[in-house]
């Protein structure tokens, strides 16, 4: 079993054929074997606390995250937060994503794990950023993000139904 990163090719013929769905959509935005992503219109503020979030119990969010909606942010020096993309996703159950910064973002210091999205994903991804050395004034719709699509060989037998599904918007976590 073989994976295989679709190409500029393929990513075409899969938003096409709507095997692939990204929505806003622009053909621009796809580059050598991956498909750049714009930064959506809110972010979610890490606060800095000494109370404990308790994984196994209700906690106030307030306490703990602060929600900005704008088309202009600044993420300051080593700060954490959590962006969302402008485009909802929707992919079948054949192809995963890994989603990271275009390296233009890295080089003015911005950091962020990679992401995975699983088969059968749909709605706006939300990823951590975390700020560089400096502050740094990012722009909703500039794209920050790029995914590379794999297909999985064979076909996922389980594709996501978790709950994030469908979710819009920058998303705090959601625990049992």
């Amino acid at each position: 079993m073989v994976s295989v990163i679709l190409g500029h090719s393929d990513l075409i013929r899969y938003i096409e054929e709507q095997r692939l769905r990204i929505s806003p959509f622009q053909r621009e935005n796809i580059v050598c074997n991956g498909i750049d992503l714009r930064l959506g219109p809110e972010l979610q503020r890490l606060k800095t606390t000494r109370k404990t979030f308790d994984t196994r119990k209700k906690n106030d969010f307030s306490l703990y995250y602060e929600k900005e909606k704008g088309i202009e942010f600044v993420i300051g020096p080593h700060e954490k937060v959590l962006l969302c993309t402008l485009e909802e996703l929707a992919l079948p159950d054949d192809i995963i994503g890994i989603v990271g910064l275009r390296s233009t973002y890295s080089r003015l210091g911005l950091s962020m794990p990679l992401g995975f999205i699983e088969s059968g994903f749909r709605g706006q991804l939300t990823l951590e950023v975390m700020g560089g050395s400096f502050p740094l004034k990012v722009y909703s719709n500039d794209r920050i993000f790029h995914v590379v699509f794999m297909i999985v060989s064979p076909s996922s037998k389980t594709i996501y139904k978790g709950k994030y599904q469908n979710q819009k918007g920058v998303t705090l976590p959601i625990l049992p």
